[in-house]
């Protein structure tokens, strides 16, 4: 593996756990799925969920104003999401932004992916507090 990637899992990890506590101290439950996108099975990074709504999160950071996901990636954690009973949703932080929640329903998809922009997010997704406060 080399450096930079793994700079950028280890900076993906620390985003996962920023939010695992974010969850926490809104007193939602929230843990990271072991060996997301590793295994056969698909399964998101994160399931958090309280006593109305589970969400299953696909967590990722980018330095760019779009963030472009495999095809294959969103099939899966919609998939994982239906057969969970969760609502799919890309928690995305942009570079000097806090962590956008949207649904994976509003992406944009290409012939090969799914894409989101930080001006998407900011019409069709919210903020942690905006996520927190519509969910409780």
């Amino acid at each position: 593996m080399s450096i930079s990637h793994r700079r950028r899992k280890s900076k993906g990890s620390a985003a996962e756990r920023t939010l695992i506590h974010a969850f926490w101290s809104e007193g939602w439950a929230a843990v990271r799925v072991a060996g997301s996108g590793s295994t056969q099975f698909p399964s998101p990074d994160i399931l958090v969920g309280n006593n109305k709504i589970k969400l299953a999160l696909e967590v990722k950071i980018t330095k760019d104003k779009k963030k472009y996901f495999p095809k294959q990636e969103i099939e899966n954690l919609n998939f994982f999401a239906e057969k969970f009973g969760a609502e799919p949703y890309i928690a995305v932080k942009f570079a000097k932004e806090k962590f956008y929640f949207i649904k994976t329903i509003y992406l944009n998809k290409t012939t090969s992916s799914y894409v989101s922009s930080l001006e998407l997010c900011k019409q069709k997704g919210c903020l942690f507090e905006g996520l927190i406060s519509f969910f409780s």
